[in-house]
């Protein structure tokens, strides 16, 4: 009886992670459309920002205690957000990638992984790699304002006099968001625990799969939400940013908290993690991951699950 206890609420506690990262995004992009930034930026920053904070929610209630939490959660959210995100997407339809993502975003977003597992060689990520990654992240943040700069639309120019009932709304959802978040990264974390010690599976292995999957969620929806409104370059700078901010916001501010061992199977998942970025550079000579690409994409991703999970 405990147990189902326990698995209801990690259920409520992901559902909580999605609705409050779904609420934070909604209230951050309208914020953004009032500054005129474009669809990509805001795919790249207020959107991937705002969908990745249920696996920062997860990581820092894990942090300390169950670091190999915050690990898988990181991997396999970064392997869901192409697998299965990009896979469904791409499936439901072709997605036409800008050259700018393919020459800037895509290769920044490898970048930062070979980052991570350079940082990771020595079997530790402590608190001084941590503060690498959160000075890469300052960087980048930097480099993406300037490039938001040098592409600012002139949407939404109109002022009217509801403008500041529009931001008044969207602080409101911002602050709901963030409520549900640290209530559903809590219930998560606690009750995943209590379910890998009752079955014996590792808190990595929980990580990669059950909360990568949960905190994933927020990703696909969001996507597949913008490419059923034509923003296929919201879903898509969605996902590339938000896998940039899972290395080195989540995993920065996770070792920061406290170091995370790794151990040398923690490789291989790297390497899956970096296969499945490099599979986007497929769209470099076609600039479209159509839907043949989506299906290889979701298939790959079942069987890592399978693979995980069973071997």
């Amino acid at each position: 009886m405990d147990i189902a206890i326990n698995a209801v609420l990690t259920v409520v506690g992901l559902a909580m992670l999605c609705f409050g990262g779904n609420w934070l995004v909604s209230g951050g992009v309208v914020i953004a459309k009032k500054l005129r930034i474009s669809n990509l930026i805001i795919g790249m920053t207020v959107v991937a920002y705002g969908t990745s904070t249920p696996e920062l929610a997860a990581s820092i209630a894990a942090a300390g205690d169950h670091t190999e939490i915050i690990l898988g959660n990181i991997i396999g959210s970064n392997i869901a957000n192409i697998g299965m995100v990009i896979g469904i997407a791409a499936i439901m339809v072709p997605l036409v990638i800008s050259r700018s993502t393919l020459r800037k975003e895509i290769p920044i977003m490898l970048g930062v992984s070979l980052l991570l597992i350079g940082l990771s060689l020595d079997g530790e990520l402590s608190q001084y790699d941590g503060l690498i990654l959160i000075g890469s992240l300052i960087a980048f943040t930097i480099f993406t304002y300037k490039d938001a700069k040098k592409r600012r639309t002139e949407n939404d120019k109109h002022t009217d006099d509801t403008k500041n009932k529009v931001y008044l709304k969207a602080g409101g959802l911002i602050a709901l968001g963030v409520t549900l978040l640290g209530v559903g990264a809590y219930l998560t974390v606690e009750n995943a625990v209590v379910l890998a010690k009752e079955f014996g599976l590792s808190e990595k292995l929980i990580g990669l799969t059950v909360i990568a999957i949960g905190t994933s969620l927020p990703e696909l929806i969001t996507s597949i939400i913008a490419i059923r409104k034509g923003h296929t370059d919201i879903g898509v700078g969605n996902i590339i940013g938000s896998n940039i901010y899972n290395i080195l916001m989540i995993m920065g501010i996770g070792a920061v908290l406290g170091s995370v061992v790794i151990a040398s199977d923690v490789f291989i998942d790297y390497a899956i993690m970096i296969a499945f970025s490099a599979s986007l550079l497929v769209a470099l000579k076609m600039g479209v991951i159509n839907r043949t690409m989506g299906i290889i994409l979701a298939i790959a991703y079942v069987a890592f699950l399978v693979a995980t999970l069973f071997i």
